[in-house]
């Protein structure tokens, strides 16, 4: 295969990024983490997986970023994973030195290609991997929500006992305990959830989205969610690699929409071959607008933190 995908954090996410990625013959794959064999291994692992899985792409594991060379998009994974009591916010610091690092890293081998950010905090980690790449604003962005909407997705669905391929949502702000929900454009088979669930229980199943992640890791007891965040991972690779034109909720850099400037927060987007196309504006309630900017004003806080 001519085109080429590189994911920095041979852990359990990018691992999983791996294999749907492989799995769905976009791209031959490299995977790059520091710890000695394991990127090789795992890489080795999902090749001999091909002839029964239906793949040929080539997937290798290295751990020399310059494997990295001739990437069409990076998929960055590298960092500390949450452990039980931890929030997103409490890897600040430590991941901001990881993402700095592999920033300059892409910046050296692969210095056209997308960058696309998994590594928590989220928000803040698309906002450094941008600053110190130095790329345009549309090649740099962040897996939130859609990750976050396909929580919501299922929680609607399991709360209805309808397939889930039959959802639709929307989830906008930060990756984590400030997220919105929007139920307004949350849909199953286009009809407004709010005609199909109480009130009560749409404010439960948004309590939920937002706990999404806590609440696996809790279950865990050690590590947190991979295989969701790997899917949606993957899907905003191929809208990409597609030049799908898909409207999705991705943490995008913003400069005025929403009355919100220089961060990335999750809003609707239109993704396609040249990344981050478009910032959708959707007409938000005042209080939902409100919640959009108390989110914005926790990630403000914390870019101060790491020097911003």
């Amino acid at each position: 295969m001519n085109k080429k995908i590189a994911v920095v954090g041979a852990g359990n996410v990018g691992a999983a990024v791996a294999q749907y990625l492989a799995e769905a013959q976009l791209a031959d794959v490299v995977m790059v983490d520091i710890l000695d064999g394991i990127p090789q291994g795992k890489a080795l692992d999902l090749t001999q997986a091909g002839p029964i899985r239906g793949y040929n792409c080539r997937v290798t594991g290295s751990n020399d970023f310059a494997a990295i060379k001739g990437s069409d998009i990076v998929v960055v994974t590298a960092g500390l994973a949450r452990k039980p009591g931890m929030t997103r916010e409490d890897l600040l610091n430590k991941n901001a030195e990881i993402v700095g690092s592999v920033a300059a890293e892409i910046v050296k081998h692969a210095p056209n290609s997308f960058v696309l950010i998994v590594s928590n905090p989220l928000d803040i980690m698309t906002y450094h991997a941008f600053k110190k790449t130095g790329f345009p604003k549309n090649r740099v962005f962040g897996q939130a929500g859609v990750l976050d909407s396909i929580r919501f997705r299922t929680f609607v669905a399991m709360e209805l006992n309808v397939a889930v391929t039959e959802t639709q949502a929307m989830v906008l702000g930060g990756h984590g305990d400030t997220m919105v929900p929007l139920p307004r454009y949350t849909t199953v088979a286009g009809i407004p959830i709010s005609e199909l669930i109480p009130a009560d229980r749409i404010e439960a199943i948004s309590a939920r989205t937002r706990d999404g992640g806590g609440e696996i890791v809790k279950l865990l007891k050690a590590g947190s969610a991979y295989y969701a965040p790997a899917a949606a991972t993957v899907d905003m690779v191929k809208a990409v690699f597609s030049d799908q034109k898909k409207v999705l909720p991705a943490s995008a850099y913003l400069e005025g929409e929403y009355g919100l400037n220089d961060l990335y927060i999750g809003v609707p987007v239109i993704l396609g071959g040249k990344g981050v196309e478009k910032v959708i504006e959707l007409k938000l309630t005042a209080d939902e607008k409100a919640m959009l900017h108390k989110s914005a004003a926790t990630y403000k806080e914390f870019l101060q933190i790491i020097g911003y």
